[in-house]
């Protein structure tokens, strides 16, 4: 088997080098067919992390989903026997990976826009634009954030591999707004720790279905996978495999068109999950949303299952809003994704230690809806 080098960096746990995070694995071999790569490591030591985010960090080219989409059909063994994704390594366990190959061994740069809100010899806030993936994955391995990072010529973080370079946070596709990347590894580890203790604070703005009975209140309920639809997240249960989700939201502005006088209509999208919500109201709300756990789709899920759906958000409920005032263009402007903005975020700087707050302004098409459901309302 040729080596692989997606755990080149791995550190035992009696290996002391300053400026980094201590490993516990020890990477045995690894190999790769035309079908299947295989990796397999023993661990050194007792393990907190969960098998799934273990294994995200020794195979930079697989998302957590897909480790846990090979845990479930079986390509994951822990001493030669199929485990779960909560697993938790043991000292001396031996764990064999049967994963697809890389698409792509090189990343492909490309020349996509890039809006830099910040930058310095460490790291770098930018403001993505809607319609973008942030990283290569399964089904999308160009046109990313990550394409137009390798074509921007800088030198990233390593820690995630060749193929999420710099990357320490995800937005999703059609989300807009501040995103922050690492250009060192130092500076990327210490703001992964403070990701991971909570203390970044990120403030969003959503232009929601509906206006909440509460003008500022915390959602408190558990997310997991949805049952039905694997791409989907849902509100669950903890003993059902939902985890800790926690939103703080306020209403900034609330509209309610009278009716017949609307100068917009609902707009049926292609997406199946549609037919299973009902057309909301002439009722809108801008909120500010901070979101104090980091769970995919959770401000998208919490403001759903409150009855207040993200405009535009047709996996959750929301609706594709179109222009019909006198004023529209031809074609009529269409608000087609979720309204939701990551307008900022406060942090420590990795290695100045200055506290920073970078702001992303609102995008044009966001700028456009609130003017749209502005014009005909009666305003709270």
């Amino acid at each position: 088997m040729e080596p692989v080098t997606d755990d080149a960096d791995a550190i035992p746990d009696e290996v002391a080098v300053e400026g980094a995070i201590p490993e516990a694995e020890v990477e045995i071999e690894a190999g790769e067919d035309a079908v299947l790569r295989e990796f397999k490591y023993k661990l050194g030591k007792d393990l907190v992390r969960r098998i799934d985010q273990y294994l995200v960090d020794r195979i930079g080219y697989l998302s957590r989903n897909a480790i846990q989409g090979l845990i479930k059909d079986g390509l994951v063994k822990v001493n030669g026997k199929t485990t779960k994704s909560s697993y938790r390594p043991r000292e001396h366990d031996i764990v064999e990976v049967s994963a697809p190959p890389k698409m792509s061994e090189q990343l492909v740069p490309e020349d996509i826009p890039l809006d830099v809100l910040y930058e310095d010899d460490y790291m770098m806030a930018l403001n993505k634009q809607a319609n973008l993936v942030v990283h290569p994955a399964r089904g999308q391995w160009t046109g990313t954030l990550v394409n137009g990072l390798a074509f921007y010529g800088k030198k990233w973080s390593s820690i995630n591999g060749d193929v999420r370079p710099g990357i320490l946070h995800r937005l999703d596709k059609n989300t807009t707004g501040v995103i922050l990347i690492a250009k060192a590894d130092e500076a990327h580890w210490r703001l992964a720790r403070q990701f991971e203790n909570r203390t970044i604070q990120k403030h969003y703005m959503a232009i929601a279905h509906g206006i909440p009975q509460f003008l500022n209140d915390v959602i408190d309920m558990p997310i997991g996978q949805d049952r039905y639809v694997r791409e989907k997240q849902a509100v669950r249960k903890i003993e059902n495999g939902g985890r800790e989700a926690i939103t703080q939201y306020k209403v900034i502005e609330s509209y309610e068109t009278p009716a017949g006088q609307t100068n917009f209509r609902f707009q049926a999208s292609t997406f199946a999950n549609d037919r299973h919500y009902k057309t909301p109201s002439g009722k809108f709300s801008l909120l500010e949303l901070r979101p104090k756990t980091g769970r995919t789709h959770q401000l998208r899920v919490h403001l759903s299952h409150s009855g207040w759906p993200i405009v535009g958000d047709t996996m959750y409920g929301g609706q594709l809003v179109q222009d019909t005032s006198r004023e529209a263009t031809d074609p009529p402007f269409t608000f087609s994704r979720q309204a939701l903005h990551a307008a900022e975020i406060t942090f420590t700087h990795p290695i100045t230690l200055e506290p920073m707050t970078i702001k992303a302004p609102l995008p044009p098409d966001f700028e456009k809806l609130l003017s749209l459901v502005r014009q005909t309302s009666v305003g709270k």
